[in-house]
Order: structure tokens, then sequence, then C-alpha cells
């Protein structure tokens, strides 16, 4: 079967529940460009997987509550869509990388219990004519592009080669508090790794091994 990045050639046969497990980089990233915006409070988590997201938001001292329609035996998560949640799933932020096929969806139904809304998404997720009116209908302040490609997001239970990632990926923030035009701004995740990464350490090998020259 062809495949780019793992995602693209996917059937929705094949990708079952959308699943792709977020690389924690990605999430210090958002931490660190949101800083000034990202509300205090709970953050509803409701496509937590295996907790990658929630995992990054937890160390970085956040109250997070997690759900998902699978259980994929994260501690403490709930087994729930996002679409059932009662009135009591009302939240100050809701943090996710949901199903792509059900990204606008998702969108919908985040914006309907929280002011604060970030997606990690598929830059092409701004593509599509049906698309245009409905995001001109949404608070959408901010969408944040990886400048350098995520490290790979693999469908659960690929089995197949580990491929470097060939999809861009952006930052989607929705935010009740703006005004005006939505803003798009790039970022590199490798400047908000935190110290002890794996990067870190080639980062610091290799300006070593400059420096030597």
């Amino acid at each position: 079967m062809a495949m780019v990045a793992g995602v693209g050639m996917h059937s929705h046969a094949d990708r079952g529940h959308d699943f792709y497990a977020t690389p924690p980089e990605a999430v210090h990233a958002l931490l660190a460009i949101e800083r000034k915006w990202l509300p205090d409070g709970t953050i509803w988590e409701p496509a937590c997987g295996d907790g990658a997201i929630a995992e990054v938001l937890k160390s970085a001292g956040r109250n997070v509550i997690s759900t998902d329609i699978v259980d994929r035996g994260y501690p403490g998560a709930q087994v729930m869509s996002i679409f059932d949640a009662d009135h009591r799933y009302t939240f100050p932020a809701v943090i996710t990388n949901p199903p792509f096929k059900l990204a606008r969806e998702f969108v919908d139904a985040a914006l309907e219990r929280s002011p604060y809304v970030a997606m990690l998404l598929r830059l092409a997720f701004l593509e599509g004519g049906a698309r245009m009116p409905w995001f001109a209908s949404t608070p959408l302040a901010r969408v944040h592009v990886a400048s350098r490609r995520l490290p790979m997001m693999h469908r659960d239970g690929w089995t197949g080669p580990k491929a470097g990632s060939a999809v861009c990926h952006a930052w989607f923030v929705w935010d009740k508090r703006h005004e005006g035009r939505p803003q798009i701004q790039w970022f590199d995740w490798r400047d908000h790794v935190p110290a002890g990464h794996p990067q870190t350490a080639n980062d610091n090998q290799q300006a070593e091994v400059r420096a030597c020259a």
C-alpha cells in the first residue's frame, strides 16, 4: 500500500478511529507559543489516546481531564465520546489532536464547551470550499505552522517502516477573546524541547563538533 508519512494514503477503513499518538515535542511547543493566551484552570483532552498530550500538560503543572472513545490504557482516562459529553464537561480550555476525519465536528463540539480550543491538525485543514464559510463563522484566532516537520506520528497498530514525516502540521487555536482576523505564525519545535530531550543532546554534540572544527 502506498503511504505518505503514515497518514495520507490510508483508507478510512484502515484508519479506524484515526489514532496517531502526538509527539510530546508538539505539546511543549504549544505551551511556549500560547503561553500568554492559554487560560488558567482545568484543560480537557477529549481524544487523549495514550496520554501523550495530557502527560506534557500535567508536567507543566496543569490539571487535565482526559477522555477518549476508546480505552487505550491511559490511567485515569474516561471512556466517552466528546459528542456525548454532558454539561459537566465545560472547561476553560480544550487541547487535543482529534481524528482528522472528524476535525470540524470536534471543533464545533469543543467550542460549545470551552472558550479556548487548540487542536493539532494537518495544515491542509485550511483547504476546502466548504470550510471557508465555516472558518469565517468560528473564532479562529491563530494558526501556528510547524516550520520543521514534527517527529513522525504513525497510525496506531502500524507495523510498516518508520518513515520521516512528509505531512505539515499546525496548531489551530480558536479563542473567543480574539478580535480581528486570524493570525498565522510559525514555530520550530526544536526551540521548545526541554533540557535532557534527545534532540537537545544531539544539538549539543553538533555544536561541539562545529566548535572543534
